[in-house]
């Protein structure tokens, strides 16, 4: 299970989080929701070891990973993948996915995962030798993702994978974090749109101005008046 317990957490002197706790059980889907500017990003970042946590706890399988270097956590199985893709946008759609191997030791695990994020992503394997940067936006969140599970990850981090897609490429990234989720790898998704996505999860928190407002089975959230009075539009 990842943990987080009373985080608090931001930039320098700009705190963005205030007391905020979380879990993500083993096996399950996390939604994480909220308006831009809420918290959203400053979390996975947190989770991740990429934002300043000035109080608090996280816990990743049992065992501390507060303000851990994000080299150490992915070495843990713990694996972000980032708002806005951060490619490398001058190298190949391979080079991509090696890189983010690096972790991963012995040329058979990298062929499973490598075999396992082709059948993930088929395109892919017929864009192995493009340059990332040429990609559609549909396809580069696809390699952003495969670059992620080349690591073996135990714990998934997605921030907010909608950013700029299409409804069908959208629908494509949503099919296969439930064949990621159905390996047994827990996620934990941050997004905006908000009905989809709470249509896949498990649970579900909402953030608003760095503190948690809502939280709940996924299927309460959605028929919650408050959260779609806010965020789905209803009268």
């Amino acid at each position: 299970m990842l943990e987080v317990s009373n985080l608090a957490a931001g930039y320098g002197r700009l705190r963005v989080l205030h007391g905020v706790s979380l879990s993500v059980p083993a096996g399950k889907i996390v939604a994480l929701l909220g308006a831009n500017g809420a918290g959203k990003t400053t979390l996975m970042r947190a989770i991740a070891g990429l934002a300043t946590v000035y109080s608090g706890a996280i816990t990743v399988g049992g065992q501390p990973a507060t303000r851990q270097a994000p080299e150490t956590l992915v070495r843990r199985g713990l694996v972000l993948v980032p708002q806005g893709r951060l490619l490398f946008a001058d190298m190949t759609v391979r080079e991509n996915l090696e890189m983010g191997a690096y972790t991963v030791a012995g040329r058979d695990a990298w062929s499973r995962q490598l075999s396992f994020v082709e059948s993930l992503f088929p395109i892919l394997r017929e864009r192995a030798r493009q340059f990332a940067a040429l990609l559609s936006g549909g396809e580069q969140q696809m390699l952003a993702l495969a670059r992620a599970l080349m690591s073996s990850p135990r714990y998934l981090l997605l921030d907010e994978p909608s950013l700029g897609l299409s409804p069908r490429a959208f629908g494509t990234i949503l099919d296969a974090v439930r064949r990621i989720n159905g390996e047994g790898i827990p996620v934990l998704i941050a997004e905006q749109n908000v009905r989809r996505i709470l249509k896949l999860a498990d649970y579900g928190y909402v953030l608003e101005a760095g503190r948690i407002a809502l939280a709940g089975q996924a299927h309460e959230l959605l028929a919650d008046d408050r959260l779609r009075k806010s965020y789905l539009g209803a009268d």
